[in-house]
């Protein structure tokens, strides 16, 4: 195949696991840790214990990574992670025995205890940070924009009771961010994201479809659903205030990546309620907006791609264009899962792509 792939334990290259492996699976999500598992055979050793079970290599919590790259010549750290479980299978005889070998990426180290604590005059990308810094994550660039007001102990602290993984995930969905740590091409280099979808840019690479020479998906399912709120009308009263704030909310802050977003797809408003305890009207504004960010996207894309005959590897949170796809689903999408499937003779990925838009209005004007 077109494509190579590396297996690190402890930051070395583990060349005997890269060799003799039967499967390897890494799936990535925009809203979920990573995980993945490998499948290696049990051989008898020359001890006549059983060798794979017993590879302090893979004992419990051992730090494993994987690489790959395509023809364009990116190297990939797929992911970054801790050794959580094995399933091991035996048959008689030993022929065909095998371990699989499952864990997670670096954000299982933030759930490892529940934490008590109470943060004051710090707004959430601040507490990100410091959360960040404390298992050696990097935060992201963009993590501090939109971001929430400090949180004061004249109005509202801001409490955790809950692990740190469970606490960033919490106050990135209300603020309608995304949360997940990854690296990007260097196994140890880990980021902290805390902020919404970067849309901007140049798409990564281009997934066309029914190309006469240039087809590199076999095929797609794209599917919408417009059963989605389009604007939140928010009303909270405030301690500070006589009279509750709020109002009518319809701007998810996102840029749509085509000609239609859902309310003009939609051709009419649907409307959710949201209260919430804020301290001002532009905390409120926030949540109201995270709740359109949710709903936006109505567009949904699966499919399955070839690294080596795409020439490049698809990764969450990057752009891509979709092409041949027809008038209203042609165009930008937002990676949001990628399931790598890796052999000695393939690296399959199975991928979900999500849009807020569509391209030209339909013949029905959006209704069905």
């Amino acid at each position: 195949m077109s494509t190579t792939f590396d297996i690190l334990i402890g930051g070395a290259p583990a060349s005997d696991f890269t060799s003799q492996l039967a499967t390897l699976e890494v799936e990535e999500n925009a809203d979920a840790p990573g995980a993945f598992s490998l499948t290696l055979p049990i051989k008898l050793s020359d001890a006549g214990d059983f060798d794979a079970p017993s590879d302090p290599r893979i004992a419990p919590l051992s730090n494993i990574a994987v690489t790959a790259q395509a023809a364009d010549g990116v190297t990939h750290c797929l992911i970054d992670g801790y050794v959580l479980s094995h399933k091991l299978h035996f048959n008689n005889g030993g022929s065909d025995s095998h371990v699989t070998v499952s864990g997670q990426d670096a954000s299982w180290l933030m759930n490892t205890a529940e934490q008590v604590r109470e943060w004051v005059d710090v707004t959430d990308a601040a507490v990100a940070a410091t959360i960040f810094g404390e298992y050696s994550f990097t935060p992201a660039d963009g993590n501090t924009d939109d971001d929430s007001p400090a949180h004061s102990e004249s109005g509202h602290s801001l409490m955790q009771r809950a692990t740190d993984a469970q606490f960033l995930d919490g106050l990135a969905k209300r603020s309608g961010k995304l949360c997940r740590i990854f690296c990007t091409d260097t196994p140890g280099v880990r980021t902290g994201w805390f902020a919404g979808p970067k849309l901007d840019g140049d798409p990564a690479v281009t997934l066309t479809l029914n190309g006469a020479t240039d087809s590199n998906v076999d095929s797609i399912d794209v599917s919408w659903d417009v059963m989605r709120p389009t604007s939140v009308n928010a009303q909270q009263a405030l301690f500070s205030a006589a009279d509750p704030v709020g109002g009518d909310t319809a701007d998810n802050g996102l840029a749509p990546l085509d000609a239609q977003d859902l309310p003009s797809f939609l051709g009419q408003q649907m409307s959710a309620r949201l209260t919430a305890t804020v301290d001002d009207g532009g905390e409120l504004t926030t949540r109201a907006q995270a709740v359109l960010r949710d709903a936006a996207w109505f567009v949904k894309c699966e499919g399955t791609a070839d690294a080596g005959r795409l020439g490049a590897i698809l990764r969450v949170g990057s752009v891509v264009m979709l092409s041949a796809a027809g008038a209203v689903h042609s165009g930008k999408y937002l990676v949001w899962k990628v399931r790598h499937s890796i052999t000695a003779d393939a690296h399959k990925m199975a991928f979900t792509l999500v849009r807020n838009a569509v391209g030209v209005p339909s013949s029905t004007g959006g209704l069905l």
